[in-house]
Formats: structure tokens, sequence, C-alpha cells
């Protein structure tokens, strides 16, 4: 069946086949408990489904799986790891048309979003493939009478907490380096999206990684991902999520002095400088922020114009925002949906309070539906002008489709309102001056920054955050990192 079939058959029937009904936990699915709760479809408001609600029992084997295959894994060589890793890569493009529906329902995307997502977790299973023979250590000269070295080491089992704005690209990018360097892993899905890293963990074993060597726990943070967070069985944890969610793991985690990736919010600005083309800006900011719509932690949620070309931008985006088509991921949209009820009334909350603060706003600012059928969870597309610097607007993350617009006049107060929040994920400059774009760059406090183009880079530099945004790195060669520990060796060459 295509893409357009598997997608049809669901807008006809409301039914996904062949769902997993449980964990997955040494390289089967386990028997569905009682414990279960349903998912729902955003784009429709109606569950389609129902998961596993695990507990204790249930990640208590995962890690027991993971702790004995992380034996075996961490002695295979190299070589066989980069083959194992590439065939993961052959089976989810075969699978892709199956994955990216499962991910439209489940999430709310589009299916293009949807699409993309699958591809860059196949390429990030190809990338780190070839990164598994390459994990060298350093010869160290400490002169003729010793002979030292260093090797990278996998750290054993490792725990990932899944986010649900992108449940597979963020599967893959924490997993597949994880196995690269030796790893077994244990993963939780947010209860919103349980399905797609269930199925992946499927195509893993049938691309041929190791029973008990990826393991998937469904069911609510509060149980099985703080049994997670607690266990000291649990080597590394990476999680991706809320500022506020992280340093609860961080708090659970810190008894074991467990090793942490975390990657939480943002509030990244998109600076256009006066010498910027302005239709190049608009377009930038309206892929920044309403891509996904606007549930990325790196979504330029912040323009930051210079008072010369202001009026023309907000022009060229607000009418480009105003022609946005929501509707339910699998019917070719603009823009998707929501990912949950109480998502959306917290957005809703955001921008009510901002209208009540008699904010500016230029575009949108309400709840909505798809305009086809009434249903499904959707935010019109919203630009809230003319913001000062401390307006919560500016300050706090409101993770959907609401763009906060400031205004500067020089370069210095450019780089404080950029630097200007607890956050520090990602920053774009959008400018001709190519000194400029330097100075700019080397003086924001972020982790990643791109030049005219917001989403440029790629899966092949690392990705993280400064402040409040969490610490760490993820994607690129130091993507590794995480997942190994360094090991220094001195021989004395004395006869």
């Amino acid at each position: 069946m295509t893409v357009q079939d598997i997608a049809q058959d669901y807008l006809s029937t409301g039914r996904l086949e062949a769902l997993p009904t449980g964990h997955f936990i040494a390289g089967k699915v386990t028997p569905s408990s009682d414990r279960r709760m349903e998912s729902f479809d955003p784009g429709r408001a109606e569950a389609f489904a129902d998961f596993s609600l695990g507990g204790d029992a249930e990640m208590d084997r995962a890690i027991d799986a993971a702790e004995k295959a992380a034996i075996h894994w961490r002695q295979e060589t190299p070589a066989e790891r980069c083959r194992v890793l590439n065939n993961v890569a052959r089976v989810f493009r075969d699978q892709a048309d199956r994955l990216a529906v499962i991910e439209v329902v489940d999430s709310g995307k589009t299916l293009a979003e949807a699409m993309g997502d699958i591809q860059s977790s196949a390429r990030l299973f190809e990338y780190y493939a070839g990164a598994a023979d390459k994990i060298d250590g350093r010869s160290v000269n400490l002169g003729p009478d010793h002979t030292a070295f260093t090797v990278r080491e996998p750290v054993g089992v490792t725990g990932h907490i899944i986010p649900w704005n992108y449940p597979t690209s963020t599967f893959a990018r924490g997993v597949a380096p994880a196995l690269a360097a030796g790893c077994s892993v244990v993963a939780k899905p947010a209860e919103t999206t349980p399905f797609t890293a269930l199925v992946m963990a499927e195509l893993l074993s049938e691309a041929g990684v190791p029973d008990g060597l990826v393991n998937v726990v469904t069911g609510l943070g509060a149980d099985v991902g703080a049994k997670m967070a607690r266990d000291p069985r649990i080597k590394q944890l990476t999680f991706t999520g809320s500022v506020a969610t992280g340093v609860n793991v961080a708090r659970m985690a810190a008894p074991n002095v467990t090793r942490l990736t975390l990657e939480l919010g943002g509030k990244s600005p998109l600076i256009a400088f006066q010498d910027a083309d302005p239709e190049k800006v608009a377009d930038g900011a309206y892929w920044a922020i309403f891509s996904n719509s606007g549930q990325i932690c790196s979504a330029g949620s912040r323009l930051i114009l210079h008072r010369s070309i202001r009026d023309e931008v907000l022009a060229l985006l607000t009418d480009k925002a105003r022609q946005i088509r929501t509707g339910h991921g699998l019917s070719a949209p603009d823009m998707g949906a929501i990912n949950s009820e109480l998502h959306l009334s917290r957005i809703k909350a955001h921008v009510d309070a901002a209208k009540s603060r008699g904010a500016n706003i230029l575009t949108g600012g309400d709840v909505t539906s798809d305009a086809d059928t009434g249903k499904g969870w959707f935010f019109q597309p919203t630009i809230i002008a003319d913001l000062e610097p401390g307006d919560p607007a500016v300050q706090e993350e409101i993770f959907g489709p609401v763009l906060s617009v400031q205004i500067f006049d020089t370069e210095e107060e450019a780089v404080a309102l950029a630097n200007g929040t607890e956050f520090g994920l990602i920053a774009s400059v959008y400018t001709r001056d190519v000194g400029r774009s330097m100075r700019v760059a080397g003086a924001l406090d972020c982790g990643q920054v791109s030049v005219n183009d917001y989403w440029a880079g790629g899966l092949e530099l690392p990705f993280g955050g400064n402040k409040k945004s969490g610490y760490g790195r993820e994607k690129g060669w130091e993507g590794l990192d995480a997942y190994t520990k360094v090991k220094s060796v001195t021989i004395s060459n004395a006869s």
C-alpha cells in the first residue's frame, strides 16, 4: 500500500492496522496489561487506540534485559555494529509510509513533516553507522619511559525519555549513537505519542538488533519515567522536554550521579538587520514558527526586527500567516494540529493573557478547528507585535504557532534582546554584512547560530542549549560523547 492508501484507509475507518498492544522488552512485544490508556488523534480530537500503562515491574524487566544485552553488544566488533545500523536505516526507509502515517495520527503534524522525520531518522542511523568503527582514543606522548593512550568505552545501559513533538527523530537521535558506541537502550515515549517508538523497536529487531538491546516501556512519566530516572543501573539518561520536568529528572537521577543530557526549552530569536531582504526574513520567520505548529523547542518564536524594516516584514509575514490552512495532517494542510487538548489550553491561556495586557495581535489569537470536519485541536497562526523585553510572551515558552515580535535600533540592542531570556538554544541572524554576522554570532549565548537561513544545518552538527535550554549535545560527532567514557592507560617501558 502507498502512503496515500494507508492515509485514506485511516481517514475512512479511524483505525490503524497492527499497532503494538504491549511494551517491547527483550526482543518481543509483551502481553498487554490491564492498565491501559487511550491515545488520541489530535486532528480529530478522538481516541483511535489504547496502549499499556507500565509500572515498576515492566521497567525493571526492560532494564534487566538491557543490562544483559549490553554485555554482549560491547564485545561486538565495530564493523558489525556498522552493518546492523545501516540495515536499520534501510528497514526504516522501507517502512517509511507506515511510520509516517502513525506519526501523523499520534502527534497531529502534517504528513509532509512526518515523512521528513522518518527520513531524518533513517539518516541518523546511517550517520552513526559510519561512526561505529571510528570511535578511537588517542596516543599521549609522556616521553620514552612510558607508553600512554586513551580508549573510549560504552557507558552501559542508557535511558531515553522521548518527547511528543518529534517522537521518531528524537528516538533515533539518542538510540543510534548509543548503539554505535556499544550501549543498550531503554526508552520511554511520551504518553500522547506511544506508538512510533514501539514500532521502531520492532523494526530494529527485524533489522538485526539483538534481543534486549533496545527496549520500550510505555506509561506515565510519574510511573515508568521516574523509575528509569531513579534506577542506578541506568548509566546515562537523555531527556527532552520542559525545563520543569528536566529539573525533576535531574533531581531523581542525582543520588546515583547518573550522567545526563538535558534538551529543554527555548525562546529562540530570529534577528533581522536593516540590510536584510524583507521577503527572506518573512519567509524565514514563517517556517521558523509555524513548522510543526510551533511545537518545536528550537522554533523561532521571537522575531527581533530593525525598526527600518518592521512594517514591510510584518506586512509580508502577516499575509503569509493568514493564508495558512490548518487541518488534519493526512489531508495535506499547511499546518497540523496541536498535540493534546491540555497543551491547546496552555497556548490559549498564554495568548489570552497577552490580550488582557493590550498586546498588538496582528493576526490569529484563538482556538480553531479543521474547516472540513469541525473537529480537532488547532490554534490559529498568531503574531504579536511590538513587545517589551519583559513581556511574558517574550520571556515564556508558549510552544505553539505564536510569534512574539520585538524592535531594535542598534546592533548592541539586538544582541541584548536576543540574549534577554533564560533560554539559549538556537538563534538566526539575517544580514548581508558578513562581519556583522560573525560579531553577532560570537555574542549570542546559545548552542547554535545560523545566518540567513533559520533551519540551516543538519544532523551532522551538534545540537543542544545553554542556560535553561539544557546541557550536553546530541547529533553530530559530539552526540557520541554522552554514550562513551574515557579511560587512560599508561605502561612503563622500563626493562
